[in-house]
């Protein structure tokens, strides 16, 4: 039963599901970023270049080597990785600031006593 109650715990600590939030936003962030990559940027490319980069390919004996779609892949690769960076250094920007900010102002000694009072007659 213990190690029920173990794996209870670690499946509902808030990091796992973060994580696990993370990954399939992540997933579907891929996907969009694929369908991007594959239905707008590398057509643009190649019409551009004039190439058609689905069909790049060399063939070597009876195997295909379709280099076009690791191309599309690299570039799948660097539109994510630039995204992350971006969305990384928001969130240490906005967090540099918050931590820069002084602290709240706490009130005076008096007036935590009284909320002190206060709450201990609520209890009664």
């Amino acid at each position: 039963m213990s190690v029920f109650r173990e794996f209870r715990e670690f499946a509902v600590k808030g990091n796992i599901v973060d994580l696990a939030v993370a990954v399939v936003i992540g997933g579907a962030f891929g996907k969009i970023v694929t369908s991007l990559v594959e239905d707008i940027v590398m057509p643009a490319v190649g019409a551009l270049g004039g190439v058609d980069f689905k069909s790049l390919a060399v063939q070597v004996g009876d195997a295909r080597i379709l280099y076009g779609k690791f191309i599309q892949t690299g570039v799948d690769f660097l539109i994510i990785a630039l995204a992350i960076f971006v969305m990384v250094k928001i969130i240490n920007d906005l967090r540099r600031r918050y931590e820069d900010q002084p602290p709240a102002a706490t009130p005076p000694r008096q007036e935590q006593l009284l909320e002190e009072i206060r709450d201990l007659l609520k209890k009664r």
